[in-house]
């Protein structure tokens, strides 16, 4: 935005909104689209000339200043109207520990995903939202393919055998191996049959509740199943974040969590007649899904401002509520609910019950690199775990990596975009596990001088690894949705996919349920609100 247009700023009317909705992201699309879908009057808008806010796809040129965003910002224009208590708001920053190495060719044709890497399973909640709400006539998929996930493992990659045929085609798996897979992928699917027909299903396909309530790798233990093939389902197929193998798991996997995971995973292979496989992604990048549920918003009848941060709070002193937001063009806006995307900070005016605070401490680090060669020969996408200790005795949580490739128009034909995420306490430990996992891919940045004399040498080495052309390593904040005087919505989280992040938004979405609708919360499902006509 040029400097000139900063106070060129448009008077929005009318002045006073059911809920007003500051951000664009992924939780705040959603959700004003499920506000709009249920009559309300909405004004949603993002000081970015963007959409997408903190789960946009940007420009690679665009990625230094999106992490790292000049502090300043354009003097509030003051309001006329003192009958509030107006409580000043300031952004600030998620990312931190920002470097990058190298250029990349023809830079402006690469589109990083800032919410990567991360899939849909064709079965998963966000695409069935999308579905209910239209929004998926705004978004084009790509299947990705299955057969393509990889577990690293004593220094090479070997493929994750995640369904009964690929469980026929593995060659590292011996006999007994290949039974147990078979006999768990069964039992998965005799629970999804039981969910779906309410059919009490063959006694031995049943798993005790002694055991569902096993931590998941014990179960798997009982089986005297080797370490890698128990890495390969705990951590490749149900997608276990932290270390399973310690008494103090940050988050221990039970086995009927992991079930409900490997569920998920079969229910979703083969749902759509153009995507065999369990995952798809979004054309042009994960900045799609916030844009798809924006425009479900406004074809309701939600009303959209661009360019324009929101510099202040109007609270009632007395009461300690929040009834509207000041603009940073000076315009004063009232709504019965505000809703803040997390990049706001906001003064504690009353300490909230939930212990939001400690959600600071939650971090992923990530990474992004530009390769020019796949790292699996003949695949274009790939999902590639490194369980936890495989690079290191101090690697405590799994990092998994995604490559994309130019079917999915987000980088130029002959080049590889990859991510890598890991959830992390330490900044300096993250960080160091996402560079160790570069490190055992790919390999060093290639020099000009160097880059011939690779070309030629992978012409006789099929399996050199593939060169880094450009790379980013960054640490991000993690925080949940809050609800107080006024409801906040999630960062974008360590996971694969999109359940946690909706679970969180599931939650603002009841508060303002109850508030608007005058319901109780547990009485209107979110789902619901889209068939609101």
């Amino acid at each position: 935005m040029a400097e000139d247009q900063a106070h060129d700023y448009p008077t929005i009317e009318p002045t006073s909104f059911d809920v007003v909705i500051c951000g664009t992201g992924l939780p705040e699309s959603v959700l004003a689209a499920a506000c709009a879908a249920a009559g309300k009057t909405v004004l949603h808008i993002d000081p970015n000339p963007f959409y997408g806010s903190l789960y946009s796809s940007v420009p690679l040129p665009s990625l230094p200043s999106f992490l790292s965003p000049d502090p300043s910002s354009v003097p509030l224009v003051p309001s006329g109207d003192d009958s509030h208590t107006v409580v000043d708001l300031h952004r600030r920053n998620i990312y931190s520990e920002v470097e990058i190495w190298g250029a990349a060719p023809e830079p402006r044709r690469f589109t990083v995903d800032m919410v990567g890497p991360r899939v849909l399973y064709c079965r998963d909640e966000a695409v069935d939202l999308l579905l209910r709400s239209g929004g998926s006539h705004h978004v084009e998929f790509k299947s990705v393919d299955g057969g393509s996930s990889l577990l690293y493992w004593e220094g090479q990659l070997y493929p994750v055998p995640d369904s009964r045929q690929a469980i026929f085609k593995n060659t590292t798996l011996n006999r007994t191996e290949k039974t147990f897979l078979f006999k768990l992928f069964k039992l998965v699917m005799a629970h999804i049959a039981a969910a779906d027909e309410d059919g009490e299903g063959e006694a031995s396909d049943k798993i005790s509740n002694e055991d569902l309530d096993l931590p998941f790798i014990e179960y798997l233990k009982k089986h005297e199943l080797p370490p890698k093939m128990i890495a390969g389902v705990v951590y490749a197929i149900a997608m276990a974040d932290y270390d399973q193998n310690t008494d103090c798991c940050e988050k221990l996997l039970t086995t009927r969590e992991g079930i409900k995971t490997i569920a998920l995973y079969s229910s979703s292979t083969g749902r759509f007649a153009n995507a065999p496989g369990a995952f798809i992604y979004p054309m042009y990048g994960h900045g799609e899904l916030p844009q798809a549920f924006c425009r479900c918003a406004a074809v309701k009848g939600a009303l959209y401002v661009l360019r324009m941060p929101v510099s202040a709070l109007l609270m009632d002193e007395e009461r300690k509520t929040c009834l509207g937001a000041r603009l940073t063009s000076g315009q004063d806006i009232l709504c019965q609910q505000l809703i803040l995307d997390p990049s706001y900070k906001v003064p504690i005016l009353d300490a909230p019950s939930d212990g939001s605070d400690s959600n600071l401490l939650r971090k992923v680090a990530r990474g992004i690199c530009i390769i020019s060669k796949s790292v699996k020969q003949d695949s274009s996408i790939l999902l590639i775990v490194f369980p936890p200790k495989s690079l290191e005795e101090q690697q405590t949580a799994a990092i998994r990596v995604l490559q994309l490739s130019s079917n999915l128009a987000v980088c130029p034909p002959g080049m590889f975009m990859v991510y890598l995420s890991t959830p992390c306490a330490d900044t300096s430990t993250g960080k160091q596990s996402i560079k160790k996992a570069i490190d055992a891919l790919f390999a060093p940045q290639a020099s000009d001088s160097l880059e011939g004399h690779l070309e030629e040498t992978s012409k006789n080495n099929e399996d050199l690894k593939p060169a880094v052309i450009w790379s980013c390593v960054y640490v991000q904040e993690i925080m949940e949705g809050t609800a107080s005087s006024f409801l906040s919505c999630p960062t974008p989280d360590e996971l694969l996919d999109y359940r946690s992040i909706l679970d969180s938004s599931k939650k603002v979405l009841h508060c303002m349920l109850h508030f608007l609708l005058n319901v109780p919360a547990s009485k209107v499902l979110p789902q619901e609100i889209f068939s609101c006509r």
